[in-house]
């Protein structure tokens, strides 16, 4: 069956676990598996784990437990490289047995003095091929040597990028580059080559930085494919990078952070993150949040841009907000109350959710507004409470304090009734009215509407918060 159709389409992601999964990362598993799943084909993961100094097992599992939060799941068992290192080592030695490659005995010094020539003659710095056609029996006895792959230097390589179009590179530019060291490890590039083929990978989908990479790879694809056959050239998506809202490379100030931290410090939801996800740099019509099955029934590699795509924490956060607006409101007490910690009641959560996430964009907001439901007497103020709460202000108080004892309806509506109708007996707006009951009740100016408050708090607990802001100082005893 050809490489590429529908039947056969399998994709993966490849992390190195030298960090947190950041957001490019994140966008490039998710555009792995949504190719996936809209061919009915494989999603695969693969944990590119070679370099032993700078890959850690918390960064293991915080590239796993991302992938996790965010809903992508894998098809067959996750493929470390460093335990393949066998096979690599296998391909090579066929490579260099079929004559595509080569052993290398020059020596460090040797090659640092051939790159300061190319410096001094202003080329481009690359290996010369010094050993490419020289017989192994010229090296001294028992010297060290590297195995480079005899890349082709006449012609020119064509690469029909699904993303990028019609790419053709010089065979002239690629260097004769390195497949084993010195000591027998093998590099990125052959282990790549050799690990794609062998997990059956027909679609490579990844960031366009490694477009020139796909040039260095294909070599030892054909030269495998010459040897033994079932070596296809893999289809080739290089996605655009992620910029910053004002165009420059994406940095930590632009956002450019774990997805672990839009979970834990910012309070996405991962339903907003995938969806944010999927139309950065990916657009089908006008449309602009979508569920998952939509998704996968529109996503194809067509609709990717090949513009670097922004990423804007503002329009994130907006559509985060009307997640959370979707959200089941027991999930969101959930969430909420790991926020404000033991004292937390969920049930009182998930009664309070639908008043207090009508304009939350995120996780720490909702959680913030609804801290005035745990606090416990005397309230702590905030300046500005502190402010609306003079002596008028406190004998307005006092006064509704009298008017909602005599209230035994303590429902939303009746409450609402009850002090419009003060309100207008005062001949005061109702915000006159509001404004310090709600510095009062929560010790904040900002809050869920008033009468929400009131009903949530319950008759007891509202009336204790109001008597005890609304004491006279002068009635304190001496």
């Amino acid at each position: 069956m050809a490489s590429g159709s529908d039947e056969t389409v399998v994709t993966r992601f490849a992390p190195s676990p030298t960090g947190f999964l950041h957001i490019g990362g994140a966008r490039t598993a998710l555009f792995n598996w949504l190719f996936a799943r809209h061919h009915g084909g494989k999603a695969l993961l693969r944990i590119e784990d070679t370099d032993a100094k700078r890959s850690t097992q918390p960064a293991i599992d915080a590239i796993l437990d991302g992938l996790d939060w965010l809903g992508l799941d894998w098809d067959e068992d996750t493929v470390f490289q460093s335990e393949r290192g066998s096979r690599h080592v296998e391909v090579a030695e066929k490579l260099l047995a079929a004559g595509h490659a080569y052993k290398c005995y020059a020596t460090t010094e040797e090659l640092e003095a051939m790159r300061e020539a190319q410096r001094a003659a202003k080329q481009p710095l690359r290996y010369d091929g010094r050993w490419r056609d020289r017989d192994p029996s010229h090296a001294p006895l028992g010297a060290p040597f590297v195995i480079r792959l005899k890349t082709p230097d006449e012609g020119e390589t064509v690469i029909d990028d699904r993303v990028q179009g019609r790419v053709t590179v010089s065979n002239a530019e690629l260097d004769d580059y390195i497949l084993l060291r010195a000591d027998g490890t093998p590099t990125y590039m052959l282990a790549v080559v050799v690990d794609d083929h062998d997990m059956g990978v027909t679609h490579v989908i990844r960031g366009d930085d490694h477009l020139n990479n796909a040039f260095r790879q294909l070599p030892i694809i054909r030269a495998m494919n010459e040897i033994e056959g079932g070596w296809p050239d893999p289809v080739y998506a290089h996605i655009p990078l992620i910029h910053g809202n004002d165009g420059a490379k994406l940095s930590k100030r632009h956002g450019a952070l774990g997805v672990d931290a839009y979970r834990d410090e910012f309070g996405i939801l991962p339903e907003a993150l995938f969806n944010y996800l999927l139309r950065l740099g990916w657009g089908h019509g006008d449309q602009e949040e979508f569920t998952r099955e939509e998704a996968i029934a529109a996503f194809d590699l067509a609709g990717v841009g090949r513009s670097p795509s922004r990423f804007d924490m503002k329009k994130l956060l907006n559509m985060n907000g009307n997640y959370i607006r979707a959200a089941d409101d027991a999930r969101l007490a959930k969430l909420v109350a790991a926020r404000l910690g033991s004292q937390a009641d969920e049930a009182l959560l998930t009664e309070a959710m639908p008043v207090l996430k009508t304009r939350a964009k995120d996780i720490n907001e909702l959680a913030d507004g609804a801290a005035f439901l745990f606090k416990t007497r005397p309230l702590e103020m905030t300046d500005k409470a502190a402010e609306l709460l003079g002596p008028d202000a406190k004998a307005l108080l006092r006064q509704v304090s009298a008017r909602l004892h005599s209230e035994q309806d303590w429902t939303t509506e009746a409450l609402e009734a009850n002090l419009k109708a003060y309100a207008e007996e005062l001949g005061l707006g109702l915000g006159k009215l509001a404004q310090p009951l709600r510095a009062a009740l929560t010790g904040q100016t900002t809050s869920p509407g008033i009468f929400d408050v009131l009903a949530l708090l319950g008759r007891d607990e509202s009336l204790a918060r109001i008597d005890a802001q609304a004491r006279d100082p002068s009635d304190a005893p001496a």
